[in-house]
């Protein structure tokens, strides 16, 4: 069976300049995937050109000349941007004419389009941005990271569900972990909302195990954290700040002196190893779960091997099926076959 997937080719800060060797480093590495790229024809046609892959048998194009810019309000984009190369990627897979759209683009314009155009499972109030965050023995999923600055308790609960699904399917987890985001690990920490997610979680058949704190977002005791958009995404933001600030401080020190760089040559190969384990490049891709569909969030300054990683992510959706799987969780509560 062949996956298929749609890029928003205008989408990001480089667009095709590095949206094109993505797809050309993933088109060659699997032969039963396709790809539509959907954007300008001038500005695809020439980075096909130059990559080689014009008249490729399993890429095909779609042209459009409207395009979401990146600091575009999301309502404007979504009701005066109908021919947008974004629009134009996720109506396909509402068409069902691909598995998955991947976009690097407005991250509110991308929410609100996929919400309008492929509307939301049975059961789901509202779609949560998932991604996977590095710790020592894998990865945890994050949810949610910034589609929902107020979430009620059911929501959360909502939230922890779809993290929970999606998880097993991708980690091939049976019963992943599920912690609830607090300020605290004690049962009287939080405020009536946070407690009132706490008890829908402990009834459920989910793998509760509690409150948890920042810090165990990355020890990996948890397979699944569970917060509001607000706090998801200042945790996200605040990380990404520290990873810049420990990669300055490290190239400052093994820079400054002769003997700094000497102990760099013998430190490269470590140094690189670890760089590679927590490259967020590696990381790049996030889900919007809830949708009746596969869209998939790439951070806006990704280069092609962030690209990489959040097709990879597309593709592993579409081959484990995952708006069906979280349908039918939800089906299942609704009918009462789950506590």
């Amino acid at each position: 069976m062949t996956d298929r997937i749609a890029i928003d080719a205008m989408g990001g800060d480089f667009g095709p300049s590095e949206i094109v060797p993505a797809t050309s480093t993933i088109i060659n590495k699997y032969s039963d995937l396709t790809i539509t790229l959907v954007g300008r024809e001038d500005s695809l046609v020439k980075e096909l050109d130059k990559a080689g892959l014009n008249g490729h048998p399993r890429i095909s194009t779609l042209f459009t000349d409207e395009v979401v810019e990146m600091d575009e309000l999301p309502s404007l984009a979504l009701r005066n941007k109908k021919r947008s190369s974004m629009r134009l990627a996720i109506e396909l897979v509402k068409d069902n004419e691909v598995d998955a759209c991947v976009s690097a683009g407005n991250t509110g314009a991308l929410m609100a389009i996929s919400r309008y155009i492929l509307k939301m499972l049975p059961g789901i109030d509202r779609p949560a941005i998932c991604s996977a965050m590095p710790c020592p023995k894998g990865q945890t999923h994050f949810l949610d990271l910034g589609a929902n600055i107020n979430s009620s308790a059911e929501q959360l609960f909502q939230f922890a569900l779809m993290g929970s699904e999606l998880t097993s399917a991708l980690d091939n987890i049976e019963r992943p972990t599920v912690g609830l985001l607090n300020v605290g690990s004690e049962e009287i920490k939080g405020d009536d909302r946070i407690k009132q997610a706490a008890l829908l979680l402990s009834n459920s058949d989910l793998n509760y195990i509690g409150f948890v704190e920042g810090t165990d977002i990355y020890t990996g005791n948890v397979d699944v954290i569970v917060s509001d958009g607000f706090s998801g995404n200042i945790a996200l933001k605040a990380s990404e700040g520290v990873a810049e600030l420990v990669n300055y401080h490290v190239k400052n020190e093994f820079t400054r002196h002769w003997y700094g760089k000497l102990a760099a040559i013998v430190a490269m190969p470590i140094l690189n190893q670890i760089r590679n384990k927590i490259d967020a490049r590696r990381y790049n891709g996030a889900s919007l779960l809830g949708l009746r569909g596969i869209v998939v969030k790439s951070h806006g300054s990704a280069d092609r091997v962030s690209l990489g990683s959040a097709f990879e992510v597309a593709r592993k959706e579409v081959t484990k099926n995952i708006p069906q799987r979280i349908s039918s969780r939800f089906k299942d509560i609704t009918n009462g076959n789950i506590n």
